[in-house]
This record gives structure tokens, C-alpha cells and sequence, in this order.
């Protein structure tokens, strides 16, 4: 069996991102370059660290082996210069790989935001500019999470996707990185880092500039997927937690009192800097100014609101009169793609500003205009393996079709059992029991409450 088929079969998808199923993306033709996201993009998340410290050899042999597999030139594994203990960790387990191994070689960059973007990354390491609506295979290379490789990692031994490393960080007593079975809750994974320290908390699903903020109630019932990357606990009050609770129509109405059209969105935008062809302060004014954003669809300036990366550069860092850029920006994308208005991937080549290199935004400086900077040097050492009673295994945890149940009600199954696949024909990614027990509910969700005894 191909290392491809395993990692089909283990049911592996991105684990740094939106959760693109990894044997797809790596079945691409003429792909050069084969990129390792060790970036850790979000300020606060330590567990792509983590894992390049503890697992670095896991890493590099996958790495290898997928490189030579697929063809690539090369691997290039992308972190910062400041991750002194990790490359050390990689450049030692690189030395011991055969002589005969494809090249695997770490390329150092500086600590800005978003350094981990899939369109920047692959300018740092390469030196070309993907096409805007582009992905990075239009220049010969593909993104994977160096968290995805410890995945592929475990495929090539035989072992399913069924376990989830994860950061939980912030207002809780215990900070730590966590290892559990995907579909644990949410409210056992906040136990574990030592509880929340505040009374009156929000969750976020995520990092604090592209996260998704949850209210308690929310958060109770969230259980951890494949693409959940850390669960930050913040004070209901912070900045994250103020911003989370302005309306689409209050914020509208802010937009179209203050906005004050110095375009630092703009200028700022790590797309932008890049050379797409995005403007957000040019959104911005005309979303201001119209009483419904449907009467912007055919606009184009509006359109190019679909090359947005949701890195809130814009929002938490540049924006002087407290804005949402980004905010405006999702639901245009949204709406766009639900009226079926795609944008066209641009041809020819692209070069970035002049004024790029002096507009990176500093990650720490990023953290502390998102209100974060008192969790920022945290440091997770820690890591804890946990078994639950139960977890809720949901279907549609990545790009493309939701599963389809392969169990029922009452059914044993044992830790990596097939439980749904993904529908023949179809992108998606197949889903494998997480603990050994006994299935209590097969529709809509898979919930397995352990055996005992």
C-alpha cells in the first residue's frame, strides 16, 4: 500500500487550517516543493512547537518518505528563528536520516504575522507569489502542518487519525499542551489545563486573531475535531470578548460614521503586501454606504473580498477607529459564495511590495493589540494524554462531504475502527472510533461511551 493510500485510509486531514483531506492535496501533479507549516502562526498556540521538540524524528521521516512518494524536489520545513530548541531538535533528527532520504531542510524566517499563512509561507520558502484564488500548487508546491506529519507519521505505522494535539492557554490554572481522542469535550479539555481562573469566560476555537469565539454555553457543548488547534480561555470583558458581541448592524453603522478611509487595512494586509489585488478600506466605504450588501455583488472591489486569508491583521492591528474589516470580508465571501460568484484565479506572475518588508507585523506586537500579550510567553512544556468515558464524533469535520455512518446503536467497536466514510466520489476524509466502547447514537453525531468492566 502507497503511503498516500495510508494516509486516505487513516483519514488525515490539515490539522493547522481548514482541514483540507492531506491525501488529496498531496496527490497534485508537478508539485516541487513539499512545505512543512512549523511557522505556529497564532500567537499563544504551542503545540506545532511541542511536537517538533518531542517528535522531530516522527516529522522528518514522514517527511522523507511523502517527499520521495510524491515526487518533490525537496522538504522544506518552515519555522522561526526564534524556535531556537526546535530547529536544534529537527537539525539533529535531518542528520540521521539516510543518505539516500530526499533533501528535508528547515528554512528560518523572522517573527511576524501571519508567517504561517499558507500564500506567505510559500513566498518566504520559495520566493514566488501564488496567484490571487490561487493555491500553492500553482507554483509547484504543497502546505502541510508539521502536526499533519506526525499524523502521516502514525498512518505509516499502522494507526488511524484518531488522537488530536492541542493547546489550552489563557485564564486557566494549568496551561499545557494536550494530547486526546478527537471528540472529547471541550469542558474535560479546560478541566485538564486546571480549570478557568475567572468566573466569566469566553472560549476561543483557535488562536486569538483568526479564532472563533465561544460563549460558556457554547463551549459546553464543543467537542474537539481534527483541525481544532487550541482552546484559549479569556476574560468575557477582553477585547476578543467586547468585539465578539457587536452586531453585523451596529458594526455596519460604526463603519459608516468612523471610517475614516486611511487605508492602513489596506497598506497593512499581508495579502495586499503580497500583491493581490485586495483593498479593504475600499470595502469597507462601500459597504458603509449601501443598504444591502446584495447590491454590491457584481462590484469589484467587493468581489476581491474573496482573496481575504482572515488573519485580522486589519481588525486587531491596523485598524485606528476599531473597526472589522475582516468581519466584513467573511460575510461577503459568504454571501458571494452562496450567490455563486467565484474569483477568478489571476494569471500571469505576481511580485510583492516594495514596502513589505517593512510592514510585518510583529507577533508579539500582534498578540498585545489583540489583548493577549499577559498569556504571550507562556510557556507549555507540558504535555498530558487523557482517555474520556465517551466522545461525539461529528461528521463534517473537514473540507468537502460529511461522512456517511458505517455503525448503529449498540454496536462494539474498538480505538480506530472505521465508524463513517467518506461518500465514493466525493472529497472528504474517513472517521475512525477514537476510544474503544459502545455506540450510543449513529445519527448525525457519533457518540461511544467506554466499555467498563
Amino acid at each position: 500500500m502507497s503511503i498516500l493510500e495510508q494516509i486516505r485510509d487513516a483519514g488525515i486531514v490539515g490539522c493547522g487550517g481548514a482541514g483540507f483531506p492531506t491525501h488529496a492535496k498531496l496527490s497534485g501533479k508537478g508539485i516541487r516543493w513539499l512545505i512543512l507549516n512549523g511557522a505556529e502562526c497564532e500567537p499563544l498556540l504551542g503545540t506545532d512547537r511541542w511536537l517538533m521538540r518531542e517528535r522531530p524524528g516522527d516529522i522528518v521521516t514522514a517527511a522523507a518518505a511523502v517527499t520521495k512518494e510524491i515526487g518533490a524536489q525537496e522538504c522544506v520545513i518552515g519555522l522561526k528563528k526564534a524556535y531556537t530548541r526546535e530547529i536544534a531538535a529537527l537539525e539533529a533528527a535531518i542528520k540521521k536520516l539516510p543518505r539516500t532520504a530526499p533533501v528535508v531542510r528547515l528554512h528560518t524566517m523572522d517573527s511576524f504575522y501571519p508567517a504561517g499563512d499558507e500564500q506567505v509561507l510559500v513566498y518566504e520558502v520559495t520566493g514566488q507569489v501564488g496567484p490571487p484564488a490561487g493555491i500553492p500548487l500553482d507554483v509547484g508546491a504543497a502546505v502541510n502542518n508539521v502536526a499533519t506529519m506526525a499524523a502521516v507519521h502514525d498512518a505509516m505505522e499502522g494507526r488511524p487519525f484518531t488522537r488530536k494535539y492541542l493547546t489550552v492557554t489563557g485564564e486557566v490554572a494549568d496551561p499545557k499542551v494536550l494530547c486526546v481522542p478527537v471528540g472529547t469535550s471541550y469542558l474535560d479539555c479546560i478541566r485538564l489545563a486546571g480549570g478557568a481562573t475567572v468566573e466569566d469566560w469566553i472560549a476561543v476555537n483557535g488562536g486569538p486573531m483568526m479564532g472563533k469565539p465561544m460563549t460558556m454555553a457554547e463551549a459546553a457543548g464543543a467537542v474537539v475535531t481534527k483541525t481544532t488547534s487550541g482552546i484559549l480561555i479569556l476574560r468575557s470583558d477582553g477585547a476578543i470578548g467586547r468585539a465578539r458581541k457587536i452586531s453585523l448592524e451596529h458594526m455596519k453603522n460604526r463603519a459608516a460614521a468612523s471610517c475614516i478611509q486611511c487605508s492602513y487595512c489596506t497598506e497593512l494586509c499581508p495579502r495586499h503586501l503580497l500583491g493581490h489585488p485586495l483593498e479593504p478600506h475600499k470595502i469597507m466605504r462601500k459597504m458603509a454606504i449601501s443598504p444591502d450588501i446584495t447590491q454590491l455583488l457584481d462590484d469589484p472591489d467587493v468581489r476581491k473580498a474573496a482573496l481575504c486569508c482572515q488573519c485580522g491583521v486589519c481588525e486587531s492591528y491596523a485598524c485606528p477607529m476599531g473597526l472589522q474589516p475582516r468581519r466584513v470580508n467573511a460575510l461577503l465571501k459568504d454571501t458571494l459564495g452562496k450567490a455563486g460568484v467565484r474569483y477568478p484565479k489571476g494569471e500571469g506572475t505576481f511580485a510583492p511590495l516594495p514596502a513589505r518588508r517593512n510592514r510585518k507585523v510583529p507577533t508579539q506586537r500582534a498578540a498585545a493589540r489583540a489583548g493577549v500579550l499577559a498569556y504571550y510567553h507562556t510557556v507549555l512544556d507540558k504535555m498530558e494524554q487523557y482517555q474520556p468515558d465517551s466522545v461525539t464524533l461529528l461528521l463534517d469535520q473537514q473540507i468537502g462531504a460529511p461522512c456517511q455512518v458505517v455503525v448503529k446503536e449498540g454496536d462494539q467497536v474498538t480505538e480506530g475502527q472505521l465508524v463513517a466514510r467518506c461518500p465514493e466520489g466525493k472529497l472528504g476524509a474517513d472517521l475512525h472510533a477514537s476510544i474503544t466502547g459502545t455506540v450510543v447514537k449513529a445519527e448525525g453525531a457519533i457518540v461511544i461511551q467506554e466499555r467498563r468492566g
